[in-house]
């Protein structure tokens, strides 16, 4: 017989309910309860300083006292951590305003310089930390919502995926000196950027005892898996951004592409919080570590800039990578945990309206480009 998750619920209330019964109720000697207005013997007297399990009442209350202050802590820990992210997010707030090419404390202009490539990086960077924003309306992550949400971030990152692909197979550049199609090296990409997520959960699913803070076993080997999976293909984006702007349409393109990256690095952000938040890791630390996945976007950009004809011919392969690395993300986890926690018709209905609601907005930038 298969019993479902209420009636275990059920059966845990109901025995936490006997227990207290059997606390309240005064047992004799010879293990009868007594009768009402019997005046308990001196060793039913002793046995009320007792639990039913013979543990002394002062040592419950010493047991009690330790969990408090451990609690207590906890929730220290926690406002500290709080506070903390707060201070991160608004030091990331004043590098954003302070490096603005226009601003008196940067470079004015927009011509492509190192400074606006790097800015134009940073801010993709930055946009990966609204993936938590759907998130803060809602106070408690059940199993049900958190199954929507990831249909909805897989959903989106196979639209990002998508427009990835096919921005690698057509890329095209007078600076490009490679003899190999842009439509094989994108596939050469997608097919490292497959192997690599493949040896990487090999290698998170061989060790088994790894930790972070206060998570270990399968959660923990999730939570890097696809943090990891962010970085590192955060480095390919970081490239296509210098190129770009280094390329023979220059700032025109640079700004078209930064832009193209910011909207899709908004589901990755997403993919990321889901991840953490039911975890309980909070808004504001979970939207640090989403930008921290996007880091190397501007840390590469600029040697990307800087060599443009070198980095050039590895765009597509970088642009594949990426693709081949998300999709992955996207069926293997993100939908296979939306099914479990919701049913086929939610899965497919949520993950095909973020899809289609992706591609417009990525239409819709081609469109103003």
């Amino acid at each position: 017989m298969v019993v479902t998750r209420r009636q275990r619920q059920a059966a845990e209330d109901a025995n936490i309910n006997a227990d207290e019964y059997d606390l309240n109720v005064p047992v004799s000697a010879a293990g009868k309860t007594s009768k009402k207005g019997e005046e308990p013997s001196p060793k039913q007297h002793d046995h009320a300083h007792h639990d039913h399990r013979g543990c002394p009442a002062h040592l419950l209350k010493e047991a009690t006292n330790g969990e408090s202050k451990t609690k207590e802590n906890e929730e220290n820990e926690s406002q500290l951590s709080q506070m903390i992210s707060y201070g991160i997010i608004l030091l990331l707030a004043f590098i954003t305003y302070a490096t603005y090419p226009g601003n008196t404390l940067g470079n004015k202009g927009l011509d492509p310089t190192i400074h606006t490539v790097f800015y134009y990086g940073w801010i993709s960077a930055i946009s990966t930390g609204f993936g938590v924003l759907p998130l803060c309306f809602v106070r408690e992550m059940k199993e049900y919502w958190i199954g929507v949400s990831n249909a909805i971030a897989a959903g989106m990152m196979c639209a990002a995926s998508y427009s990835l692909f096919v921005e690698g197979c057509t890329f095209h550049d007078d600076n490009d000196d490679s003899t190999i199609s842009p439509v094989i090296r994108t596939a050469i990409g997608c097919a490292m950027g497959l192997l690599f997520i493949l040896g990487t959960k090999s290698f998170l699913d061989s060790h088994e005892d790894v930790k972070v803070g206060s998570l270990s076993g399968a959660d923990t080997r999730k939570i890097l898996l696809i943090v990891f999976v962010m970085t590192l293909h955060s480095f390919s984006e970081g490239v296509g951004i210098g190129v770009s702007f280094g390329g023979e349409h220059g700032n025109e393109l640079g700004v078209f592409i930064s832009a193209s990256l910011a909207v899709h690095n908004i589901p990755e952000g997403l993919a990321v919080a889901i991840v953490l938040l039911p975890r309980k890791v909070s808004k504001a630390t979970a939207a640090i570590w989403c930008v921290v996945t996007s880091l190397p976007q501007p840390l590469m950009a600029v040697p990307a800039f800087i060599f443009v004809h070198s980095f050039l011919p590895l765009l597509p392969v970088g642009l594949g990578f990426a693709g081949g690395a998300m999709m992955w993300v996207a069926f293997m986890e993100l939908l296979l945990e939306a099914y479990e926690d919701t049913d086929m018709v939610t899965t497919g209905v949520a993950s095909t309206l973020a899809l289609g609601v992706m591609l417009a907005v990525q239409r819709t930038i081609e469109d103003n480009h």
